[in-house]
C-alpha cells in the first residue's frame, strides 16, 4: 500500500530515513536470511494509514532478532515550521499489548522511496489489528485513535469485536477488564462509525 495521500511529507521523509538507517545495517546480510520484516504499529502507523495524529516515536518489531544503529533518531520541521523528532522506540514490546495470533500474517507491506523490500519488508498493522492493539491500554489516546479508524471506515466494530474476542482467547490474566475494554472500544467504533442514509421506501 502506498501511505495515506494526508500523510505529512515531512514525517513520511523522517520515517524513511529511520528504515533506512535501519537497512543498511542489513547491507552484508546472508541472502538466505532475507528479507528481514518490521511490523510497525502505534502512532507511526496510524498515521500512515489516516494521515492523522503525528507520532513522536515508531513502534516496530522484527521478524529475526536484529543489531539495530545507534542514530535512529531524525529531527525535522513540520510545514508550519514546528521542530519535531521522530524516534524509533528501542522500549516497545508488543507482548502487553492485545494482538490477535495472525496479525503479523495479515500486516500490510507499505511502499517506501528508497527501501528494498528485498532486504527489509516494512508492514503496518493491518487498520483491523491496529484497532485492536490499543484495547488492552484504551487511553484516552487509544480511544481516539479506534475512533479515527471508524471514521474513516478502516474498521467495522462488529469485525472489531469478534477479532478482539479471538485474540484475548489466547491470554492469562485479568480477562474480564480485558472484555470490559473490548466492549468499550466496540461501542466507541460504533458511535464514531457514518450512519449510512436509510434506503428510500418504494411508493
Amino acid at each position: 500500500m502506498q501511505p495515506d495521500p494526508a500523510a505529512r511529507p515531512e514525517f513520511l521523509e523522517a520515517f524513511e530515513e529511520i528504515v533506512r538507517r535501519i537497512a543498511r545495517t542489513l547491507a552484508d546480510t546472508p541472502s538466505t536470511a532475507l528479507p528481514v520484516r518490521m511490523y510497525v504499529a502505534g502512532g507511526a502507523a496510524l498515521h500512515l494509514h489516516t494521515g492523522t495524529r503525528v507520532s513522536e516515536d515508531v513502534d516496530g518489531v522484527f521478524s529475526r532478532r536484529i543489531a539495530l544503529p545507534a542514530d535512529l533518531e531524525v529531527a525535522y520541521r513540520d510545514s508550519d515550521g514546528t521542530a519535531r523528532l521522530l524516534y524509533f522506540d528501542r522500549q516497545y514490546n508488543d507482548t502487553f499489548g492485545l494482538l490477535h495470533e495472525d496479525a503479523y500474517v495479515e500486516s500490510v507491506a507499505v511502499s517506501l522511496h528508497g527501501i528494498d523490500p528485498g532486504v527489509l519488508d516494512v508492514r503496518l498493522l493491518c487498520a483491523l489489528d491496529l484497532a485492536v492493539s490499543k484495547i488492552a491500554r484504551l487511553s484516552d489516546q487509544d480511544r481516539e485513535d479506534i475512533a479515527t479508524l471508524a471514521e474513516r471506515g478502516l474498521v467495522d466494530p462488529d469485525r472489531l469485536r469478534a477479532r478482539a474476542t479471538e485474540a484475548a482467547q489466547a491470554y492469562v490474566g485479568d480477562v474480564a477488564r480485558l472484555r470490559s475494554s473490548i466492549h468499550i472500544a466496540v461501542r466507541i467504533a460504533r458511535e464514531a462509525t457514518p450512519k449510512r442514509p436509510a434506503p428510500k421506501r418504494k411508493r
